[in-house]
């Protein structure tokens, strides 16, 4: 029994329109597409994590960096190569989820009860759409600020001086006025026992024993100190007679890094979030007018971003303009690499194993380098944007699009068939053989 009030009841769903609206079918593809995906992205990230961590540890092990540096620098790197392993886990979840279903022919029957390839595809067509949107906030926000961290933490972990790691029976010189040693260190560097100090510092000598010490860093001060327990200072000074002090816990300054200071964010193009680049160029075309004496148009100095905003450095406005470019272009393609993955992943009937991952790959790879190609030259100001950026990129959604509709025979495209004899002649053929 239903009341008025279950009849007017409707879903969340329900109230989308009907093009966005999840189906059965969409909610069935994209199942079958989530595990693959989240599979390819992960194994993308780790072999390109893998390369950049072979050469983190080398350099950080020489600094006697700690463990934590490592683990943020690689948390820097993630935005990176997320952006790069996105697209391909995209085309690769699309592809083997489309070839799965063809090969057991649930395309065919798909198709046959009229649900065209085009249709199959809109779910993941959406999905791309959604990446793609994701992407203008990765691309154009979140990177840039990682990029700068990553530079940042890798500055200062290059630049850390030393490091409180100490080994048993070794000489450790923080500064060339100080000397420590110690006759048991632990293994994480930091506990000692049967400790020696020797100080040279403020024109007298120090000589420092103790039973026990533990070295502690200050991040935030950039100090190393050093607390002591159970132990004695034996002070000479020239012309006085030596004093001996005991104490049962001391706390010392060994070390004080003098932390330099880092450089700010956007002395690299790269560096710029979107929004900061079109700022910038826009204020670069306000200064160009300005010295040819055309401001009628823009009399208002509101609109002109501030000048520590626009002039804080010497990035060329091609520089600006290439970096824009590539990353909306970048962006913009991500929906059509599914639609790409679905017209090659679709095999005819008594085929297997056709190379179209392989051809997918390729043509993204290309597209890719070509994008990069356009990059360059527009930085150098040998080219247009519009050339060699957006060319490319309308020309590869078109082709996507148009191959699919190919695959999904929507073009009005007619296949020629081969000739077949009349009736009457294949009769008389026939019985001609006879």
């Amino acid at each position: 029994m239903t009341t008025q009030g279950n009849d007017r009841y409707r879903p969340p769903l329900a109230k989308l329109p009907s093009w966005i609206r999840p189906g059965t079918l969409d909610t069935y593809l994209l199942g079958q597409t989530i595990p693959p995906f989240v599979i390819a992205v992960s194994v993308v990230l780790i072999a390109l994590l893998l390369e950049r961590l072979l050469v983190l540890l080398n350099v950080l092990a020489s600094e006697a960096s700690p463990f934590f540096t490592l683990l943020r620098l690689l948390a820097d790197l993630m935005p990176h190569y997320l952006g790069l392993a996105m697209p391909a886990a995209l085309c690769v979840s699309v592809f083997t989820v489309i070839r799965r279903m063809s090969e057991g022919d649930e395309i065919d029957a798909l198709m046959s009860s009229g649900v065209s390839l085009a249709r199959i595809c809109r779910p993941f067509a959406l999905t791309g759409a959604a990446i793609g949107l994701l992407s203008i906030l990765l691309y154009g926000y979140i990177q840039p600020h990682a990029r700068y961290q990553f530079r940042e933490g890798f500055y200062f972990a290059s630049h850390a001086g030393w490091a409180p790691v100490l080994q048993s029976g070794m000489f450790a010189s923080p500064s060339p006025r100080l000397m420590l040693t110690a006759d048991h260190v632990s293994h994480a560097g930091s506990q000692l026992k049967g400790v020696f100090i020797r100080d040279l510092g403020e024109g007298k000598e120090r000589d420092i024993t103790a039973q026990t010490g533990s070295l502690r860093t200050d991040a935030a001060k950039g100090e190393v100190q050093i607390e002591l327990f159970n132990g004695s200072i034996l002070t000479i000074r020239p012309g006085v007679q030596p004093t001996v002090t005991t104490f049962d816990h001391a706390q010392r300054l060994i070390s004080r890094t003098n932390k330099a200071t880092f450089r700010n964010r956007g002395d690299d193009e790269r560096e710029l979030t979107s929004r900061e680049l079109a700022r910038k160029i826009d204020a670069v075309r306000h200064a160009a007018k300005a010295e040819k004496g055309d401001t009628s148009q823009d009399t208002d100095t509101d609109l002109i971003p501030a000048p520590e905003a626009s002039t804080s450095n010497d990035i060329p406005l091609t520089n600006m303009r290439a970096e824009l470019n590539f990353r909306l272009a970048r962006s913009l393609s991500i929906p059509f690499i599914p639609v790409l993955a679905t017209a090659l992943a679709v095999i005819g009937k008594r085929r297997r194993g056709s190379a179209g991952l392989a051809v997918a790959v390729l043509l993204l790879v290309t597209y890719d380098h070509i994008l990069q190609l356009g990059e360059s030259l527009i930085a150098s100001g040998k080219s247009s944007p519009l050339l060699v950026i957006w060319l490319p990129t309308v020309v590869f959604c078109t082709a996507c699009t148009l191959l699919l509709l190919f695959r999904a025979s929507i073009l009005p495209i007619r296949r020629s068939r081969p000739a077949l004899p009349p009736t009457g002649a294949a009769g008389n053929v026939v019985e001609g053989a006879r």
